[in-house]
């Protein structure tokens, strides 16, 4: 049994094609996932989801850095009102920083650069408040991203650097503080080497598996469309490249993301 720690399930449910998807991941193995919040527009289609398959779907509520735009303090101030709803969120994310789709001119970069990192530092200080678990988007902005944490105080055992795209020096300065990163369908590429390094950098005891789908599909279906499914795939070659049973692997990542988002149950602080 595998969990999918970070997926995107709102353009299943728009489509009409949520269910399916569900079923096949039911099939393939998966005994549960997290649909991730990037705006106030999908948390509560996620909310709503989370509420019509009790176990099997939780979902985070944050506000990504690509949607922060000049009125991001009105999304933000409804953050943790969220956290005293049911059911509630297993964590704030995906939040963070992403450089990559800045534009180039530093004038026009330099305002949206700040505007991102001023929403971070405010979804920052609410993990801390909540202490729950914080789901790290990081583009292209791995150094600011770190310092940041640093200096929130946030506890970095209750941090995950998802779709963690640096190398095995990156992931060391992670776990040396206490984080962690999750690995995708990019392990499966051919130009995902260092990718699959960091993850055998990390080893088994941190790993947590994810898709982020509907993208990052892994080999042999890279492409297509990604869903829950096919997270199995990411497994295979992670317990190849780490010499491990496919099985133990299954076991150990599936607890890890259990315990990362406290059992799913909600933060530590909600409804409080």
């Amino acid at each position: 049994m595998l969990i999918d720690s970070h997926c995107h399930l709102d353009d299943f449910a728009a489509s009409g094609e949520l269910d399916a998807v569900l079923e096949r991941a039911r099939e393939a193995g998966v005994e549960a996932m997290i649909t991730v919040g990037t705006s106030l527009s999908d948390w509560e289609t996620y909310a709503r989801i989370t509420a019509a398959h009790p176990g099997f779907v939780h979902w985070t509520a944050g506000l990504h850095p690509t949607e922060v735009d000049e009125g991001w303090k009105d999304h933000v101030d409804t953050l943790a009102s969220w956290f005293a709803t049911s059911p509630a969120p297993v964590g704030i994310g995906e939040v963070g920083l992403d450089y990559f789709h800045l534009p180039k001119d530093a004038k026009k970069a330099a305002p949206i650069v700040a505007r991102q990192k001023d929403a971070f530092a405010a979804q920052l200080e609410i993990a801390y408040q909540l202490d729950c678990p914080l789901v790290v988007h990081s583009r292209n902005a791995f150094a600011d991203t770190v310092a940041m944490i640093d200096k929130s105080g946030v506890n970095w055992k209750k941090v995950v650097y998802h779709c963690f795209s640096e190398g095995p020096e990156e992931i060391r300065a992670l776990n040396e503080r206490g984080g962690r990163g999750s690995f995708t369908g990019v392990v499966t590429y051919k130009n995902g080497l260092r990718n699959l390094e960091a993850a055998v950098a990390q080893g088994l005891e941190l790993l947590m598996l994810e898709t982020d789908c509907p993208w990052l599909t892994p080999e042999p279906f890279r492409g297509k469309r990604n869903e829950p499914a096919l997270i199995v795939h990411t497994a295979q070659k992670l317990a190849l490249a780490m010499g491990i049973p496919f099985e133990s692997l299954c076991e150990t990542s599936t607890r890890n993301a259990r315990e990362f988002f406290q059992n799913l149950t909600t933060c530590a602080h909600a409804g409080t």
